[in-house]
């Protein structure tokens, strides 16, 4: 191949002779962002849809951390518009100096332009390149800036990044601050759905992050009209919606406390340190717990560091290196680890610096140097003295890291002995496992499902070049408090962990995976969802870069087959059969009723019959038979899979220890909470 490549050279240096100025493409204004909007909000996805929503709503929560507003207000609006309203300065109006034209205009028109690269503006702000507003205004159809500012109030829209007219003074105020209605694209976002919840969320963490903040959410989307212009904050107009408001005076002490509620603390006091060093803002709060897995949220001037960065990195050597010395030091063989002082950790990190670096515009992981630094001796020395000065509190957390370290060393002495049986060399694939025949991983798809009679059927019905099928027997452990010598001790995880191929712990290789579909296809009862939850529940735990990855999913088997004469359907849910069928219909096949007809009557009537309906209800996947399983289930051409993702990690570690810990207070108040809103075929 290399041979081919070097004779085909001379001719594409040929072509590329006519490479000229001609062939350069500028976009002008905004139309980059249209053209790459992933480049700017990451995807067009649920995701990049609620991003513009933080975009605009940091513009407000900036001028909160400066001290310039405590009131901002979230509205989801008809027609998919949302409405951000706050009491700041308001964003300038007069005629910028370079552009020509009102400032306002500027900061919502050209990448690059804000209040965020030097002077008195802003101090610390979460804006790094300047490009929220304009991005935001780029990608939706309808944009309406109102600023109150200096007695005045003014108004400017636009379409699709353009002004649709100058900005107008419509008359005097006496609030001040800016109010944005936007309204996305439906050609550059197919789902305009926001998430309530996920907004709910995102807006609680906001308002523990910033101390005597008040942030109100508010649901209109279901209401008739909104008046927009008559109110300042759409709260004042008395609607009945669902609205939510947050205000915490406690902060991240708080924040830590709510992320605990339902497990039980080690330690009473929540260890908490504020803090300025070397021009960079140290805030961090923690607490342990008794449980064998760590929360560390990561923030830097009050943007959420999914990835973590230079902080998190200088708060764990701190923690690390305190504990130890603290400890008295010892053998190396005595020494923590950086997991054993993890284990049980709850923590906010937060810092806030003037000149802020972020790896990418989705501000994901934060690259400043100087955040280490700074986060590493602020905390080191305060969680120092409050080992010190609470003995109750430090022989509590010693106890907890102690325990384990403990169970580290037995659970890799246990793996050891497992791994030198061979079982996770990747050599010895289990034998339940019906592998595929291709070797690439990106076209490999492995089928995890339930029993044997469904593995079975699957393994006949699958397309057996790229599909592998692995059956469970029965319900796998739940691992939510056990550790991996005790889960490799499980016939069960064990297999799934050698079929997956990327080992597990301190071993564990994404790259190594084997297959870049893992499905799960349990059945449509309360047995195959409390099934694929344990599935879940140790994927998110212990691979969880498999589904930050995008490669689990959950297979969507149909739940009836319709059968109308000779035309066969499939329905997937109960409205889809109700479409089908009618909602009266019984779940069995109907028989006409009525006395016998003699041959001449049947043939004269044969016509105007409808034709034989039954309706069959499947509650497993073993009750289909191999050619319905693929066509239904396993077919790439016509399945429907459910791609499993972490809209918000946090909420799903809540969610995971509610249902899997063993707080039973909570998860019974959880489930009496949720109730109505279960579907259940038992």
């Amino acid at each position: 191949m290399a041979e081919k490549k070097a004779k085909a050279a001379p001719e594409k240096a040929t072509k590329q002779g006519s490479y000229g100025a001609s062939d350069i493409t500028v976009l002008e204004g905004l139309e980059a962002v249209r053209r790459r909007p992933g480049m700017y909000i990451g995807t067009t996805g649920t995701a990049g849809l609620h991003h513009l929503v933080w975009e605009i709503f940091d513009n407000s929560r900036d001028e909160a951390m400066g001290d310039f507003a405590n009131d901002i207000e979230i509205a989801l609006l008809p027609d998919n518009r949302v409405r951000v309203a706050d009491n700041g300065r308001g964003i300038p109006v007069e005629v910028h100096p370079k552009t020509k034209v009102s400032t306002l205009e500027t900061v919502l028109t050209i990448l690059h332009a804000g209040g965020k690269f030097g002077g008195e503006g802003y101090k610390v702000s979460g804006g790094l390149h300047g490009v929220g507003a304009a991005v935001v205004n780029a990608l939706s159809t309808y944009m309406r800036a109102e600023v109150h500012r200096d007695g005045g109030q003014y108004v400017q829209e636009y379409k699709i990044g353009k002004p649709v007219s100058k900005i107008k003074k419509i008359g005097t105020s006496k609030m001040h601050g800016t109010i944005i209605t936007f309204e996305p694209d439906a050609t550059i976002f197919p789902d305009r759905v926001l998430n309530w919840d996920t907004i709910v969320a995102h807006m609680r963490q906001q308002a523990y992050l910033v101390k005597g903040l008040r942030i109100s959410i508010l649901d209109l989307r279901n209401a008739e009209k909104v008046k927009d212009e008559d109110v300042y904050y759409l709260r004042e107009l008395g609607i009945d919606a669902p609205s939510v408001t947050f205000y915490f005076e406690g902060g991240l002490r708080s924040l830590v406390s709510f992320q605990n509620h339902h497990l039980e603390a080690v330690h009473k006091t929540v260890f908490y340190v504020e803090k300025e060093q070397d021009g960079v803002q140290v805030e961090i709060a923690l607490q342990y717990v008794d449980d064998i897995t760590s929360r560390i949220s990561a923030f830097a001037n009050n943007i959420y560091n999914a990835e973590g960065g230079t902080h998190i990195t200088g708060f764990k050597t701190a923690l690390t290196r305190t504990l130890n010395a603290k400890n008295g030091g010892g053998k190396e063989s005595d020494s923590f680890t950086g997991d054993d002082a993890l284990e049980g950790l709850t923590a906010v990190v937060s810092v806030k610096l003037r000149e802020i670096q972020f790896e990418g515009q989705t501000k994901g992981k934060l690259g400043s140097v100087e955040a280490r630094g700074a986060t590493e001796t602020v905390f080191g020395e305060a969680f120092s003295m409050f080992l010190e000065e609470h003995p109750e509190e430090a022989r509590a957390i010693f106890g907890k890291i102690t325990l384990a370290m403990k169970a580290r060393k037995a659970a890799k002495a246990a793996k050891d002995s497992i791994m030198r049986k061979g079982a996770l060399d990747g050599m010895t694939l289990p034998g339940k496992l019906a592998d595929c025949q291709t070797k690439d991983a990106s076209e490999s798809e492995l089928f995890i499902v339930e029993g044997d009679s469904a593995g079975g059927t699957a393994k006949m019905g699958r397309d057996r070049r790229i599909q592998a099928i692995l059956p469970l027997r029965g319900k796998i452990l739940n691992i939510e408090r056990a550790r991996i010598d005790k889960m490799l001790a499980s016939e069960q995880i064990r297999n799934l962990v050698v079929a997956l191929g990327t080992a597990i712990g301190d071993i564990f290789d994404v790259t190594k995976l084997r297959y870049h579909k893992i499905i799960i296809a349990t059945d449509a009862d309360v047995d195959g969802a409390h099934i694929r939850t344990l599935l879940l529940t140790l994927m998110y735990r212990h691979f969880r870069p498999v589904i930050d990855g995008g490669f689990l999913y959950i297979a969507q088997p149909p739940l009836f087959k319709v059968r109308k004469g000779k035309e066969v359907h499939y329905a997937y849910s109960d409205e889809e059969r109700i479409k089908l069928v009618g909602k009266d219909m019984p779940l069995e096949e109907a028989e006409p009723e009525g006395e016998p007809e003699t041959e001449e009557v049947e043939e004269e009537t044969k016509a105007k019959k409808s034709p034989k309906v039954s309706v069959q209800r499947y509650k497993g996947l073993g009750e289909m038979n191999s050619d319905e399983l693929w066509e239904t289930t396993m077919d790439p051409t016509r399945r429907i899979l459910l791609q499993v993702n972490i809209g918000d990690a946090q909420e799903a570690d809540m969610v995971f220890d509610m249902l899997m810990g063993t707080d039973v207070p909570a998860r019974k108040s959880f489930i009496q909470s949720h109730a109505k809103e279960a579907t259940l075929d038992i």
